[in-house]
């Protein structure tokens, strides 16, 4: 056996169904497409959510609400975990948002506001986006600062 005699097994390989290619071959006339109709034409794709002419849900659901395009949603840190990460030495000293992204509690492009919920122990300079009231309060109380970047 060599690399210009090598087929595949017998029976694994099964022909294509030669559809449209006359009476004579069981497929010609309508082409296993039933009969006449949209679907038996070529080229034919329904929309994405067609029901057969019903009213579609997406058309039957009512449309609610309002979305405020000029909404700032910040992605929340808590103080406890910021302690946790200090506890396990992976931060330190002064805390930046590259630092919470080394850390994986932050993204790229997001906006960070430290929130209050926990205790601080550790003396950290903090520089996000935004802060709560009772964050500044813990981290200050801690002897630490909490600085707002600049937009």
């Amino acid at each position: 056996m060599e690399l210009h005699n090598l087929k595949p097994a017998k029976g694994a390989i099964k022909g294509t169904k030669r559809v449209g290619r006359g009476e004579g071959s069981k497929k010609g006339g309508t082409s296993t497409r039933g009969h006449n109709g949209q679907k038996s034409r070529s080229g034919y794709s329904k929309k994405i959510g067609f029901e057969g002419g019903q009213q579609p849900l997406q058309r039957r659901v009512p449309k609610f609400g309002f979305t405020n395009p000029n909404r700032v949603e910040y992605n929340g840190v808590n103080l406890d975990t910021i302690q946790a990460l200090v506890d396990s030495k992976k931060l330190k000293g002064t805390i930046v948002q590259q630092d919470l992204m080394d850390n994986g509690l932050v993204q790229k492009n997001d906006l960070v506001k430290i929130l209050g919920r926990g205790e601080l122990t550790a003396k950290l300079d903090i520089t996000v986006n935004a802060f709560s009231a009772s964050a500044i309060a813990a981290i200050e109380k801690a002897g630490g600062t909490a600085t707002v970047l600049e937009k």
